[in-house]
């Protein structure tokens, strides 16, 4: 069985695919109805993380969403995944979305180091009681 994608690896697979297009928006001459929401094809997203496309769906519309998006003091809401903007389908708030997945990195880079830094103590104590009883 697959394992199911982090929402690191979804947010960066997401980031990789579509970086390039939230850049490429200079007036709107593109196709989108805006710049900071991308409309991204979750189904291709889905596929490159091999898993099934509602998996991702349900990720980004049930859990990112509602765990990101924010009303602001005027009532008005921003949100990180939205089913429709403009015109556009399934799209993200892209500055948010890289905000985000620079937190994710950050916390998952000090959760790796905290990790190596145990796993050393552990063969140095290791190292240490072997010399101790063969000495």
């Amino acid at each position: 069985m697959a394992r199911i994608p982090t929402d690191l690896k979804i947010l960066q697979a997401i980031y990789d695919r579509y970086y390039d297009t939230f850049r490429a928006y200079p007036d709107g001459s593109r196709g989108r109805s805006s710049k900071i929401f991308v409309p991204i094809d979750v189904k291709e997203i889905a596929e490159n993380l091999d898993v099934d496309v509602d998996i991702v769906f349900g990720r980004l519309y049930y859990h990112l969403n509602e765990r990101f998006s924010y009303k602001r003091d005027d009532g008005s809401r921003v949100e990180f995944f939205a089913l429709s903007a403009g015109d556009d389908r399934h799209c993200v708030n892209f500055p948010y979305l890289a905000s985000v997945l620079a937190d994710l990195q950050h916390k998952n880079r000090k959760y790796l180091i905290t990790t190596v830094i145990a796993g050393f103590s552990l063969i140095i104590a290791i190292i240490s009681i072997l010399i101790s009883i063969f000495a």
